[in-house]
């Protein structure tokens, strides 16, 4: 028989009057009808304050005030999906519309998931851009072995050049080229002793007791992750309601800076003739850190939102089964 059930507010005097409206469809379409107080239940209490009675019927919600063709029009349309699910053999369907609600394993896990998704994320991001800075303490302790490891498992994630990284533990927290320009600071070539534009001994070089030790992870990748985490941490904190920024505001503020930055860069140190009229350029730790930063905010102010609007669907959905299922207890 097919399920429905009726969403009503304790003591109000129409549930008798609708449930009578529906029970009349009886002899054509055999139903269930269960009647859930929503007052017993703090999330049904809140989903349907506003709207009860709400009346479900298959995968068809019908809000008060009720008309009869619209009962009739749910009825008829759940019996021809039950009728073709009859047909194909399809369990799931005919389970769904026929039989009592029930929690399986993966419903219970979605709705976990649904609810704990950004503490999961943000551990993710957490572990992902703090274990590079374990490489250089491990560096500094002499366990030379796990630090190892650590800058094998991000070389394919990152250059890690050492003049475009931080360091620790030495007189300086980095190394820039000279051709970056950072008044005050030493150059990456002054404490290597290496050719600056040797990228595979920038790649390779560590540091050593005296200078520090480099992060496994550039100066740009840090910001980015960094403020991933904090709009990840802000976003949680808020309970996951701010908003998407809009997306123009994402590619000014987040994309352009970077790109700038970035790619000016990267096309100036080419050596291609066609592109000679560039001016040479290195980026500075700061302005590394400050567009890295911007991308990785405004990326995360960006996609976390539209994150939880799909994930609400199912947390909602979840929810809303598994108070139905408490309420069915009861009443049984």
């Amino acid at each position: 028989m097919i399920q429905a059930y009726l969403y009503v507010h304790r003591d109000k005097s129409d549930t008798e009057a609708i449930k009578k409206m529906v029970t009349a469809f009886q002899g054509e379409f055999p139903h269930i009808i269960t009647i859930i107080d929503i007052d017993s239940d703090a999330y049904l209490a809140s989903e349907y304050d506003q709207k009860a009675p709400v009346l479900d019927i298959g995968p068809y919600r019908l809000l008060s005030p009720f008309a009869e063709d619209e009962i009739a029009f749910a009825f008829i349309e759940t019996q021809k999906k039950l009728d073709r699910a009859e047909e194909k053999g399809d369990r799931i369907v005919l389970e769904r519309f026929t039989q009592a609600p029930k929690m399986t394993g993966s419903d219970k896990f979605s709705l976990w998931f649904s609810k704990h998704y950004m503490l999961l994320f943000n551990l993710v991001v957490f572990l992902y851009v703090g274990l590079p800075f374990l490489a250089p303490v491990f560096m500094k302790a002499n366990i030379t072995v796990p630090a190892t490891v650590i800058y094998k498992i991000y070389k394919p994630l990152c250059h890690q050049l050492a003049f475009r990284s931080w360091f620790l533990f030495g007189e300086q927290a980095a190394y820039p080229r000279e051709l970056a320009n950072v008044a005050g600071l030493m150059t990456y070539g002054e404490v290597s002793g290496n050719d600056e534009f040797d990228l595979v001994a920038a790649r390779e070089f560590n540091g050593n007791e005296v200078i520090g030790y480099k992060v496994a992870f550039c100066q740009r990748d840090i910001a980015i992750y960094t403020a991933i985490l904090l709009f990840g941490l802000l976003f949680s904190i808020t309970g996951r309601r701010i908003k998407p920024v809009p997306w123009y505001v994402w590619l000014i503020i987040g994309i352009v800076p970077i790109g700038l930055d970035g790619v000016s860069q990267l096309l100036s140190q080419t050596g291609l003739s066609f592109l000679a009229w560039l001016p040479l350029r290195e980026s500075s730790p700061l302005l590394r850190t400050i567009s890295g930063g911007l991308f990785g905010f405004f990326t995360a102010w960006y996609g976390y939102p539209f994150v939880e609007e799909s994930v609400a669907e199912t947390r909602n959905q979840m929810q809303n089964k598994l108070s139905l299922i408490k309420q069915i207890l009861k009443e049984n």
